[in-house]
């Protein structure tokens, strides 16, 4: 099933074949299930599943199972389709987007390791089930203003409850790649270990570049005082950039037996 040139495989279900219900035909069908007949409810929720594959596949981005997340998004239709009033004038997935969003999005928070208080989290369900609301029944997003005055709260407040729902990145995360190195968020953060502790390391460290091979001492030198890349380094020596990452990599090595 390609949904928008992206594929979303679901095992035990053939996404080539779902049904795709007309809105006359859903109208039709929400009026029986309304007179009682549950056939119409499993119906419509089969003519819907495409709606929440082109949904879930904005989240398909390998850190999340995307068999678990439509699920979860299925669980947000079923939603969708038990309240739905056909007296409101709007289409049925107008209506059931943000409802399946909405539950795919309070999986994935509390799916995630990092932990928030309870009351965080508590306000951050406010806000999405008033924005949720207001959505569906104004067409558009509510403001930052109009979240605040609703649920009388102060726009740090919002913030909080915002930054919340944010995964958060790993300091593994790359973020630059010049063809040589990769750099990492972590190579990013500022070290605040004790100033007298790093000085103590910074004095070892002199004394074992005196004491290992004078090309292993060059390497480290152009690599992380000069800020050399391997490529960098391979292209000046005549060599290979394999060569430039031993070289390295035993000159650190003895480093750190020199330093224990």
């Amino acid at each position: 099933m390609i949904l928008n040139r992206y594929k979303v495989d679901i095992n035990g279900i053939d996404t080539n074949n779902l049904p795709v219900l007309k809105k006359e035909e859903t109208l039709e069908l929400f009026k029986r299930l309304r007179a009682g007949d549950l056939e119409a409810k499993e119906k419509i929720v089969n003519g819907n599943l495409k709606l929440v594959l082109s949904i879930i596949k904005n989240y398909n981005n390998g850190k999340n199972d995307i068999n678990d997340l439509f699920q979860i998004g299925c669980v947000g239709l079923i939603k969708a389709v038990d309240n739905f009033d056909i007296s409101i004038g709007v289409m049925f997935s107008t209506y059931a987007v943000p409802l399946i969003m909405g539950e795919v999005k309070r999986y994935i928070r509390d799916a995630n390791a990092l932990r928030v208080t309870r009351s965080i989290r508590d306000l951050a369900y406010q806000i999405m089930k008033f924005k949720d609301a207001y959505q569906v029944k104004n067409g558009v997003e509510p403001t930052i203003e109009e979240i605040t005055k609703e649920l009388g709260i102060s726009e740090y407040e919002l913030k909080e409850a915002y930054d919340s729902c944010i995964e958060p990145l790993s300091i593994y995360e790359p973020i630059y790649n010049d063809g040589g190195d990769t750099i990492y968020l972590l190579d990013q953060i500022a070290d605040k270990k004790d100033q007298n502790r790093e000085l103590d390391m910074l004095i070892s460290l002199r004394r074992a570049l005196e004491h290992i091979k004078e090309r292993e001492k060059n390497v480290l030198i152009d690599r992380y005082v000069i800020g050399k890349t391997q490529m960098e380094l391979a292209s000046e020596l005549g060599v290979s950039q394999a060569q430039i990452s031993r070289i390295e990599k035993n000159a650190i090595d003895n480093i750190k037996k020199l330093i224990k």
